[in-house]
Protein backbone atom coordinates (compact mmCIF):
# COMPACT_ATOMS: atom_id res chain seq x y z
CA UNK A 1 0.00 0.00 0.00
CA UNK A 2 2.71 2.51 0.92
CA UNK A 3 4.49 2.25 -2.47
CA UNK A 4 1.38 2.61 -4.39
CA UNK A 5 0.19 5.80 -2.52
CA UNK A 6 3.67 7.13 -3.15
CA UNK A 7 4.05 6.26 -6.76
CA UNK A 8 0.70 7.45 -7.17
CA UNK A 9 1.13 11.02 -4.89
CA UNK A 10 4.23 11.86 -7.28
CA UNK A 11 2.36 11.14 -10.21
CA UNK A 12 -0.64 13.23 -9.04
CA UNK A 13 1.22 16.12 -8.45
CA UNK A 14 2.55 16.01 -11.14
CA UNK A 15 -0.24 16.24 -13.20
CA UNK A 16 -1.75 18.46 -10.68
CA UNK A 17 0.57 20.77 -11.43
CA UNK A 18 0.34 21.20 -15.24
CA UNK A 19 -3.39 21.64 -14.08
CA UNK A 20 -3.03 24.29 -11.63
CA UNK A 21 -0.36 26.33 -13.94
CA UNK A 22 -2.57 26.05 -17.06
CA UNK A 23 -5.95 27.22 -15.16
CA UNK A 24 -3.96 30.21 -13.29
CA UNK A 25 -2.58 31.44 -16.50
CA UNK A 26 -5.52 30.89 -18.41
CA UNK A 27 -7.68 32.94 -16.27
CA UNK A 28 -10.43 34.68 -17.56
CA UNK A 29 -11.13 32.63 -19.90
CA UNK A 30 -14.30 31.72 -20.82
CA UNK A 31 -15.17 28.01 -20.68
CA UNK A 32 -11.54 27.50 -19.80
CA UNK A 33 -12.91 24.61 -17.25
CA UNK A 34 -14.67 22.58 -19.67
CA UNK A 35 -12.09 22.16 -21.65
CA UNK A 36 -9.49 21.46 -18.80
CA UNK A 37 -11.73 18.92 -17.36
CA UNK A 38 -12.60 17.87 -21.35
CA UNK A 39 -8.70 16.74 -21.03
CA UNK A 40 -8.60 15.59 -17.87
CA UNK A 41 -11.70 13.01 -18.60
CA UNK A 42 -9.78 12.52 -21.39
CA UNK A 43 -6.62 11.44 -19.90
CA UNK A 44 -7.75 9.12 -18.11
CA UNK A 45 -9.84 7.30 -20.67
CA UNK A 46 -6.34 6.66 -22.60
CA UNK A 47 -4.68 5.29 -19.46
CA UNK A 48 -7.57 3.11 -18.76
CA UNK A 49 -7.37 1.71 -22.37
CA UNK A 50 -3.27 1.37 -21.57
CA UNK A 51 -4.40 -0.60 -18.10
CA UNK A 52 -6.37 -2.67 -20.62
CA UNK A 53 -3.34 -3.92 -22.89
CA UNK A 54 -1.52 -4.25 -19.19
CA UNK A 55 -4.00 -6.85 -18.37
CA UNK A 56 -4.16 -8.41 -21.69
CA UNK A 57 -0.09 -9.29 -21.70
CA UNK A 58 0.06 -10.16 -18.06
CA UNK A 59 -2.65 -12.49 -19.53
CA UNK A 60 -0.89 -13.59 -21.89
CA UNK A 61 2.07 -14.54 -20.21
CA UNK A 62 0.29 -16.72 -17.37
CA UNK A 63 2.20 -20.04 -16.85
CA UNK A 64 4.54 -19.61 -19.19
CA UNK A 65 7.52 -17.79 -18.44
CA UNK A 66 6.04 -15.85 -15.43
CA UNK A 67 9.30 -15.40 -14.42
CA UNK A 68 10.68 -13.62 -17.16
CA UNK A 69 7.61 -11.78 -17.50
CA UNK A 70 7.67 -10.63 -13.68
CA UNK A 71 11.59 -9.59 -14.20
CA UNK A 72 10.26 -7.62 -17.41
CA UNK A 73 7.56 -5.91 -16.05
CA UNK A 74 9.62 -4.63 -13.13
CA UNK A 75 13.16 -3.59 -15.05
CA UNK A 76 10.65 -1.32 -17.25
CA UNK A 77 9.60 0.18 -14.16
CA UNK A 78 12.93 0.72 -13.29
CA UNK A 79 13.83 2.12 -16.28
CA UNK A 80 11.22 4.50 -16.60
CA UNK A 81 11.23 5.41 -12.90
CA UNK A 82 14.42 6.38 -13.22
CA UNK A 83 14.14 8.51 -16.66
CA UNK A 84 11.58 10.19 -14.65
CA UNK A 85 13.67 11.34 -12.06
CA UNK A 86 16.50 12.32 -14.57
CA UNK A 87 13.81 13.95 -16.69
CA UNK A 88 12.53 15.94 -13.93
CA UNK A 89 16.17 17.18 -12.77
CA UNK A 90 16.36 18.58 -16.07
CA UNK A 91 13.16 19.39 -17.75
CA UNK A 92 10.68 20.10 -14.74
CA UNK A 93 11.25 24.06 -14.72
CA UNK A 94 10.84 24.26 -18.44
CA UNK A 95 7.48 21.95 -18.45
CA UNK A 96 5.95 24.23 -16.31
CA UNK A 97 7.29 27.48 -18.25
CA UNK A 98 5.39 25.94 -21.26
CA UNK A 99 2.51 25.28 -18.87
CA UNK A 100 2.13 28.41 -18.00
CA UNK A 101 3.03 29.76 -21.35
CA UNK A 102 0.03 28.00 -23.08
CA UNK A 103 -2.44 28.95 -20.62
CA UNK A 104 -1.47 32.62 -21.25
CA UNK A 105 -1.28 32.46 -25.27
CA UNK A 106 -5.11 31.17 -24.93
CA UNK A 107 -5.63 33.93 -22.92
CA UNK A 108 -4.29 36.44 -25.47
CA UNK A 109 -6.11 34.23 -28.70
CA UNK A 110 -3.06 33.17 -30.04
CA UNK A 111 -4.34 30.07 -29.14
CA UNK A 112 -7.35 27.86 -29.60
CA UNK A 113 -9.37 26.70 -26.36
CA UNK A 114 -8.76 23.21 -27.35
CA UNK A 115 -5.05 23.52 -26.64
CA UNK A 116 -6.01 23.61 -22.71
CA UNK A 117 -7.52 20.50 -23.34
CA UNK A 118 -5.05 18.93 -25.27
CA UNK A 119 -1.74 19.98 -23.22
CA UNK A 120 -3.79 18.97 -19.88
CA UNK A 121 -4.83 15.64 -21.59
CA UNK A 122 -1.50 14.72 -22.63
CA UNK A 123 0.10 15.23 -19.00
CA UNK A 124 -2.77 12.80 -16.97
CA UNK A 125 -2.38 10.30 -19.86
CA UNK A 126 1.57 10.41 -19.25
CA UNK A 127 1.09 10.46 -15.82
CA UNK A 128 -1.82 7.64 -15.35
CA UNK A 129 0.44 5.37 -17.90
CA UNK A 130 3.36 5.22 -15.68
CA UNK A 131 1.17 5.24 -12.95
CA UNK A 132 -0.06 1.49 -14.71
CA UNK A 133 2.83 0.28 -15.29
CA UNK A 134 4.74 1.24 -11.88
CA UNK A 135 1.45 -0.37 -9.81
CA UNK A 136 2.15 -3.94 -12.11
CA UNK A 137 6.21 -3.67 -11.16
CA UNK A 138 5.42 -3.78 -7.57
CA UNK A 139 2.44 -5.96 -7.85
CA UNK A 140 4.71 -8.85 -9.57
CA UNK A 141 7.54 -7.72 -6.41
CA UNK A 142 5.38 -7.73 -3.49
CA UNK A 143 2.20 -10.03 -4.68
CA UNK A 144 0.31 -6.93 -3.60
CA UNK A 145 -3.65 -7.48 -3.06
CA UNK A 146 -5.63 -5.84 -4.70
CA UNK A 147 -7.55 -4.14 -1.60
CA UNK A 148 -4.55 -3.09 -0.37
CA UNK A 149 -2.91 -1.33 -3.53
CA UNK A 150 -6.73 0.15 -3.59
CA UNK A 151 -6.19 2.01 -0.50
CA UNK A 152 -2.79 3.49 -1.28
CA UNK A 153 -4.03 5.12 -4.92
CA UNK A 154 -7.03 6.36 -2.74
CA UNK A 155 -4.18 7.59 -0.38
CA UNK A 156 -2.46 9.18 -3.09
CA UNK A 157 -4.58 10.55 -5.13
CA UNK A 158 -6.53 12.23 -2.02
CA UNK A 159 -2.81 13.65 -1.05
CA UNK A 160 -2.07 14.80 -4.83
CA UNK A 161 -4.83 16.49 -4.85
CA UNK A 162 -4.96 18.20 -1.85
CA UNK A 163 -1.71 19.56 -2.87
CA UNK A 164 -2.58 20.42 -6.51
CA UNK A 165 -5.24 22.86 -5.04
CA UNK A 166 -3.40 24.48 -2.48
CA UNK A 167 -0.67 25.03 -5.16
CA UNK A 168 -3.28 26.66 -7.30
CA UNK A 169 -4.66 28.71 -4.54
CA UNK A 170 -1.67 29.71 -3.29
CA UNK A 171 -2.16 27.98 -0.05
CA UNK A 172 1.14 25.78 -0.80
CA UNK A 173 4.38 27.53 1.07
CA UNK A 174 6.57 24.82 0.69
CA UNK A 175 8.87 25.66 -2.87
CA UNK A 176 8.12 22.69 -5.07
CA UNK A 177 11.03 21.32 -5.98
CA UNK A 178 11.64 20.49 -2.70
CA UNK A 179 8.63 18.70 -2.85
CA UNK A 180 9.86 17.32 -5.97
CA UNK A 181 13.31 16.05 -4.49
CA UNK A 182 12.17 14.57 -1.46
CA UNK A 183 9.51 12.16 -3.79
CA UNK A 184 12.47 11.81 -6.14
CA UNK A 185 14.43 10.51 -3.33
CA UNK A 186 12.17 8.44 -2.43
CA UNK A 187 11.41 6.66 -5.98
CA UNK A 188 14.55 6.32 -6.44
CA UNK A 189 15.39 3.64 -3.60
CA UNK A 190 11.87 2.44 -4.60
CA UNK A 191 13.54 1.78 -8.22
CA UNK A 192 16.67 0.00 -6.41
CA UNK A 193 14.36 -2.63 -4.70
CA UNK A 194 11.91 -3.24 -7.38
CA UNK A 195 15.93 -4.05 -9.57
CA UNK A 196 16.71 -6.07 -6.59
CA UNK A 197 13.16 -7.84 -6.96
CA UNK A 198 13.76 -8.54 -11.20
CA UNK A 199 17.17 -9.78 -10.07
CA UNK A 200 15.86 -12.21 -7.73
CA UNK A 201 12.79 -13.61 -10.60
CA UNK A 202 16.04 -13.72 -13.07
CA UNK A 203 17.92 -16.36 -10.40
CA UNK A 204 14.56 -17.97 -10.31
CA UNK A 205 14.14 -18.57 -14.00
CA UNK A 206 17.99 -19.92 -14.30
CA UNK A 207 19.06 -16.78 -16.37
CA UNK A 208 21.54 -15.02 -13.59
CA UNK A 209 23.73 -16.62 -10.98
CA UNK A 210 22.75 -16.12 -7.65
CA UNK A 211 26.64 -14.85 -6.60
CA UNK A 212 25.82 -16.69 -3.35
CA UNK A 213 22.76 -17.51 -1.40
CA UNK A 214 21.67 -15.48 1.19
CA UNK A 215 24.46 -13.61 1.87
CA UNK A 216 23.05 -12.69 5.02
CA UNK A 217 20.09 -13.58 7.27
CA UNK A 218 18.59 -10.64 9.32
CA UNK A 219 15.05 -12.44 9.23
CA UNK A 220 15.85 -13.36 13.47
CA UNK A 221 14.88 -9.67 14.30
CA UNK A 222 13.61 -7.78 11.53
CA UNK A 223 11.55 -9.79 9.59
CA UNK A 224 10.03 -8.84 6.09
CA UNK A 225 7.13 -9.76 7.23
CA UNK A 226 6.93 -7.16 10.43
CA UNK A 227 5.39 -3.69 9.93
CA UNK A 228 8.55 -1.99 10.05
CA UNK A 229 10.05 -4.98 7.81
CA UNK A 230 6.99 -4.05 5.53
CA UNK A 231 7.91 -0.42 5.29
CA UNK A 232 11.85 -0.45 4.98
CA UNK A 233 11.37 -3.12 2.19
CA UNK A 234 8.83 -0.64 0.52
CA UNK A 235 10.49 2.49 1.21
CA UNK A 236 14.11 1.36 1.12
CA UNK A 237 14.24 -2.01 -0.94
CA UNK A 238 15.15 -3.70 2.13
CA UNK A 239 15.27 -8.09 1.92
CA UNK A 240 15.87 -9.85 4.91
CA UNK A 241 17.88 -12.67 2.83
CA UNK A 242 19.31 -11.31 -0.52
CA UNK A 243 21.27 -13.19 -3.20
CA UNK A 244 24.69 -11.49 -4.38
CA UNK A 245 23.30 -10.76 -7.85
CA UNK A 246 20.26 -8.34 -5.64
CA UNK A 247 22.74 -6.50 -3.88
CA UNK A 248 24.76 -5.75 -6.92
CA UNK A 249 21.74 -4.68 -8.85
CA UNK A 250 20.56 -3.10 -6.00
CA UNK A 251 23.45 -0.79 -6.04
CA UNK A 252 23.95 -0.57 -9.07
CA UNK A 253 20.75 0.73 -10.03
CA UNK A 254 21.13 3.31 -6.77
CA UNK A 255 24.33 4.40 -8.22
CA UNK A 256 23.19 4.72 -11.81
CA UNK A 257 19.87 6.83 -11.10
CA UNK A 258 21.66 9.23 -8.71
CA UNK A 259 24.65 9.47 -10.37
CA UNK A 260 22.87 10.24 -13.89
CA UNK A 261 20.11 12.55 -11.55
CA UNK A 262 23.00 14.38 -10.54
CA UNK A 263 24.90 14.70 -13.85
CA UNK A 264 21.71 16.50 -15.09
CA UNK A 265 20.48 18.36 -12.19
CA UNK A 266 23.65 20.59 -12.25
CA UNK A 267 23.29 22.09 -15.98
CA UNK A 268 21.23 24.92 -16.49
CA UNK A 269 17.77 24.11 -18.70
CA UNK A 270 17.67 25.67 -21.35
CA UNK A 271 14.89 28.66 -21.38
CA UNK A 272 11.48 27.24 -22.67
CA UNK A 273 11.33 27.47 -26.41
CA UNK A 274 15.07 27.23 -27.13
Amino acid sequence: MLATAIIVFREVIEAALVISIVMAASRGVTARSWWIWSGVGGGLIGACVVAGFADTLAEAASGVGQDLFNAAVLFTAVAMLGWHNIWMQRHGRELAQAMSQVGKAVLSGDRPLYALAVVVGLAVLREGSEVVLFLYGIASADGSHTGSMLTGGVVGISLGTAVGLAMYYGLLRIPTRYLFKVTSWLILFLAAGLASQGAAYLVQADLLPPLGHEVWNTSNWLSEDSLIGQVLHTLLGYVSRPDGVQILFYLATLATIASLMRVFGDRPARPAGH
